[in-house]
């Protein structure tokens, strides 16, 4: 018993237990709270004032939009224009025309 003699007995204390509070602060929230939504008022705004302010496109760019657009749509009915099914059995005979180079090689023990 003599070993133990040294070890203290108290129980543990955690952080809670010690008598530390943090102070709430409550008006520091408030008026963060209110500048938040001041702050979100004042970006509508400046939104509205870039959107009227808003440069015209030139010809390039008009060009630009609407081929990616028309690209976009393309795509769009390309994908639309075929089932599950069609577009699962296209890649199975994609699979199929493929070298067997890519299949995995069977192993056997025997020979």
């Amino acid at each position: 018993m003599s070993e133990y003699e040294s070890v203290s007995k108290t129980p543990l204390r955690l952080k809670k237990d010690s008598g530390i509070k943090k102070k709430k602060k409550n008006k520091e929230k408030k008026i963060l709270d209110t500048l938040a939504k001041i702050d979100k008022t004042a970006g509508a705004e400046n939104e509205e004032q870039k959107s009227t302010q808003m440069v015209p496109l030139t010809k390039a760019e008009r060009a630009f939009m609407m081929m990616k657009e028309k690209k976009q749509m393309e795509k769009i009915l390309e994908k639309a224009s075929k089932t599950h099914k069609q577009r699962v059995e296209e890649f199975n005979h994609h699979l199929d025309s493929l070298t067997e180079h890519y299949d995995i090689p069977k192993v056997s023990w025997t020979k």
